[in-house]
């Protein structure tokens, strides 16, 4: 840390905002103090007495601290390093936490003898002024899926941002126009699960914050505009062997995956409709899950098909892996990756079978009747409803989840009054969390 006089130290809280604070380089290494009730906001700062907010005894404290070995160089000036800091209460780590439940589930598969490898992939729109003090798709009139260049990017943004996060040490495997107008992918290499959630966490607000100072802003929303795509944070992962080898790689199988892979398939099939309020945890985000629209709708799986929940991709050998289709850039990352991890786990540990994989079209023909709720309300029930997830993932951090999450709900059926959300994106969602998200 002696190259930096501050330190920018960030963690993800309960709605996946960056909270924290910059520390003198010289008392860094103490850590810091933040109220603990912060895991009573929501968007719109109002507090509910969630657990382990501690809103009603006396508004506690958490403490922040950090690696100094995972300082990183930050993307403001040279002089400022960034980290990601830890959180524990009374000198023990805070179970509420989504970066302790990511912790949590790969600590539960080294208990089986496996390491996960994750590798995210995050989409976004780029916004701009609209003039009256809101912000609207940016316009790119000449740009086209896969674009790349002045035709995508007819200003330098997204250059600026991948050579930004190269120099603050962010492995980026690849940046490119998605579908729509002013929409990107853009993909971060994979890693060993924590490494991979926290640079993403990270690099979100890196993203933001680049575009920010030219004027303009990227949201990761699941679905911020009526009529066009929404937007994925799609969860690859992988689980390394004692041996170094892929353990979901079999090539004696007829198609060079293993009994495992197959094993993990079943669980994120099976506790699909749990999984769904972790992974897509604002209203908005059930306008993005609908059926026929690449997404994580159906609770099912197939090879190389981006209609089905979960997908296999050609690779195999070291290559195989799992993309779990079902989250958007709304959701907490570590909380969404724990829960990929934790269903594919319970997959595993119970000996799950595979069921038979997609292999129609996927728009008109599917092989299941499950799917996802159509609301965030629906949603939260079909969490509760599934103990053995709750039990995998932290009943402590659902506890507190839930809570949140259904104030939220209730402020949203208080202003709008539409219990199942449909036809256009309202004033409301992008009021809740379009400056957050």
């Amino acid at each position: 840390m002696t190259s930096y006089d501050r330190i920018r130290v960030l963690w993800p809280d309960h709605l996946g905002i960056a909270r924290g604070k910059y520390l003198p380089a010289r008392l860094a290494d103490r850590g810091t103090n933040h109220c603990v009730t912060t895991f009573a906001l929501g968007y719109d700062r109002s507090m509910v007495p969630a657990p382990g907010s501690y809103l009603l005894e006396g508004l506690k404290d958490v403490r922040s601290t950090f690696d100094a070995d995972e300082v990183r160089p930050g993307w403001e000036d040279d002089r400022t390093g960034v980290a990601v800091g830890h959180l524990t209460f009374a000198g023990e780590p805070f179970r509420f936490s989504a970066r302790y439940a990511l912790q949590k589930a790969v600590a539960d598969w080294a208990e089986l003898g496996y390491t996960p490898k994750v590798g995210l992939e995050l989409e976004a729109y780029v916004l701009e002024p609209d003039g009256l003090g809101g912000w609207m798709q940016w316009r790119t009139p000449r740009s086209f899926v896969y674009g790349t260049g002045r035709s995508a990017d007819p200003t330098g943004l997204i250059d600026e941002i991948m050579r930004t996060a190269e120099a603050s040490d962010f492995r980026v495997e690849s940046i490119n126009a998605e579908f729509d107008e002013s929409q990107f992918e853009m993909t971060l290499e994979h890693d060993d699960a924590l490494r991979a959630a926290d640079d993403a966490f990270l690099f979100k607000v890196l993203a933001r914050e680049v575009a920010l100072d030219r004027g303009l802003d990227l949201t990761f929303l699941g679905k911020p505009f009526t009529g066009i795509s929404g937007s994925g944070l799609h969860v690859n992962f992988s689980l390394g062997s004692a041996d170094g080898s892929n353990a979901m790689a079999d090539d004696a199988s007829s198609d060079g995956l293993s009994v495992l892979a197959g094993s993990c398939l079943a669980g994120l099939c099976a506790h699909h409709q749990g999984m769904a309020a972790l992974c897509a945890p604002t209203v908005n985000a059930y306008r993005r899950l609908r059926p026929a629209e690449l997404n994580g709708y159906w609770a099912n799986w197939g090879y190389d098909h981006r209609c089905a929940a979960n997908r296999i991709p050609e690779a195999r050998g070291a290559g195989a892996r799992i993309e779990s289709r079902l989250s958007d850039g709304a959701a907490n990352t570590h909380t969404a990756v724990a829960t990929v991890l934790q269903a594919a786990r319970l997959g595993a540990v119970n000996g799950l079978a595979c069921p038979e994989p997609l292999v129609t079209d996927g728009f008109e023909e599917v092989n299941t009747e499950v799917s996802v709720a159509d609301s965030l309300g629906e949603a939260l029930e079909h969490l509760r409803a599934d103990a053995e997830l709750i039990g995998a993932v932290g009943e402590d951090l659902v506890a507190n989840f839930i809570a949140n999450k259904e104030a939220e709900w209730q402020r949203y059926l208080a202003a709008v009054g539409e219990d199942r959300p449909g036809g256009d994106v309202t004033h409301w969602e992008l009021d809740e969390y379009l400056m957050y998200h």
